[in-house]
């Protein structure tokens, strides 16, 4: 069976010209545009890179974006107060700690301390604990996960009982999946280092979601056919 290549950049172009039109209307309505906040500790070359995107996409659907920058010896104190001081920002809607943070911060804490109105990134623990509990709705979800889910989608609306194995167990990607999976009611299994017959664990996958970070981990005898 021939490979289905998801198309990521035609999915991402339709939803962001959806939310233009979502911000124009509330424009329209005399509301104020929607705000992000970025802070961005230390100068990390591929956070820079991350964060300058995030900027350049609110610009393209007519949001505000504010940038915070401090420097990689900023202390968990400062980190933290700049972060309340954003959660008391009426102009302020989302507010997105870029990570990882340099070494030496708690960015348990520094995530914790975000308003969970305003956590766009949906790491705060009480999203998180939402996302996990049946009955209970986050008030937002990781977007990699998020976007993982819109694609696949796509292409499969209906997931009810299908077998799905995610590699990867990280808090970003791997958990957040697994759990958004399980709301749509697959099946999962959820894959880590330690593993055992981790490729024929793959083969029983109607859906597998690599998320381990490492390119071309996943073989293709890993895959059953029509997965």
């Amino acid at each position: 069976m021939p490979a289905n290549i998801l198309d990521g950049a035609a999915t991402a172009e339709k939803i962001r010209n959806q939310v233009a039109e979502e911000v124009a209307r509330r424009i329209a309505e005399g509301k104020p545009a929607p705000g992000l906040a970025t802070v961005l500790v230390g100068e990390n070359p591929a956070s820079q890179v991350y964060v300058r995107s995030k900027h350049r996409a609110c610009q393209q659907v007519g949001m505000q974006s504010f940038a915070y920058e401090l420097p990689e010896t900023a202390t968990q104190k400062e980190v933290e107060d700049l972060v309340r001081s954003l959660n008391a920002d009426p102009n302020v809607h989302g507010i997105l700690v870029q990570l990882p943070l340099p070494s030496g911060l708690d960015e348990e804490r520094v995530l914790g301390a975000i308003s969970i109105e305003k956590d766009v990134d949906g790491f705060h623990p009480v999203n998180i604990g939402r996302l996990a509990q049946k009955g209970r709705e986050p008030l937002f979800v990781p977007c990699t996960p998020a976007g993982c889910m819109v694609l696949l989608q796509s292409v499969l609306p209906d997931l009810n009982g299908v077998n799905a194995v995610v590699l990867g167990r990280s808090n970003i990607v791997g958990m957040p999946v697994a759990l958004l999976l399980v709301r749509a009611n697959a099946t999962v299994t959820i894959c880590h280092s330690r593993t055992r017959n981790l490729p024929e664990v793959c083969r029983s996958a109607d859906v597998l979601v690599a998320a381990v970070g490492k390119p071309e981990m996943v073989r293709g005898d890993w895959v059953k056919p029509g997965a």
